[in-house]
């Protein structure tokens, strides 16, 4: 029965159906919440359409991120192709938010090649660099390659709320609940040129990206969320 129910669960009508219930709360959740923003000024280029960006922001935010792109300019978020990810395609798509699927490092040389071609055309895209499977906010080398390959700058972002359930997933899923208080922050943008170090500059994108989630869920009165041990992060 439990795999029936899987299976019926990834139909797509059923995944229609629940993408637009998922994007009806998120909205809710937009429309009732008290914003702070801090460092808008880094997306505002891109948001104008003038320069396009690579936001980066951790996998646990995944379901806040529509709130970052308060623009009608064209955006792309890169999604896995599982069907977990599928269904958070349909949910953003009702926020005018397109996807790509596949990964950046795990065999996605197809999807980032297309990410290139979408920066290199004038839109924005965004991206979890630990994502699709962890470890939790450790960065991969994904988001590294992509601004090195279309040169564009790595824009961290987070998002956060008050009210919210935090779910034991492996990367501390955040679901964000109505009327509380919110907070987006946008972190230093990270240029890479050709000859760039890639450890140093993955470095710096993961401890900027750990900053402003910190950062963030400090805004709304929560403890941060902590990126996955070393020891774990090396499995």
């Amino acid at each position: 029965m439990g795999k029936l129910l899987k299976r019926v669960g990834r139909t797509p009508a059923v995944q229609r159906m629940v993408g637009a219930t998922l994007a009806a709360h998120i909205g809710l959740v937009r429309r009732t919440t008290r914003w702070k923003t801090i460092g808008e000024d880094a997306a505002r280029g891109a948001w104008a359409g003038e320069t396009p960006v690579i936001v980066a922001f951790w996998h646990n935010r995944l379901a806040m991120m529509p709130y970052c792109w308060p623009s009608a300019r064209p955006f792309h978020m890169l999604i896995s192709a599982h069907p977990d990810g599928q269904l958070i395609a349909r949910t953003v798509k009702h926020f005018g938010i397109e996807t790509v699927a596949g990964s950046s490092t795990r065999g996605g040389s197809e999807a980032l090649r297309a990410l290139v071609r979408l920066i290199k055309s004038g839109v924005s895209v965004g991206i979890t660099p630990d994502g699709p499977r962890g470890p939790r906010m450790r960065a991969s080398d994904g988001a590294i390659a992509l601004a090195r390959l279309s040169g564009a700058p790595i824009v961290p972002a987070a998002v956060s709320v008050s009210r919210r359930v935090v779910l034991g997933s492996w990367d501390r899923l955040i679901v964000a609940l109505p009327f509380g208080e919110g907070a987006m922050v946008w972190g230093e943008p990270i240029a890479v040129t050709s000859g760039a170090d890639t450890g140093a500059l993955r470095a710096r994108l993961e401890a900027e990206l750990t900053r402003v989630s910190a950062q963030a869920d400090e805004m709304v009165g929560h403890s941060p969320i902590m990126p996955a041990e070393l020891a774990d992060a090396r499995a």
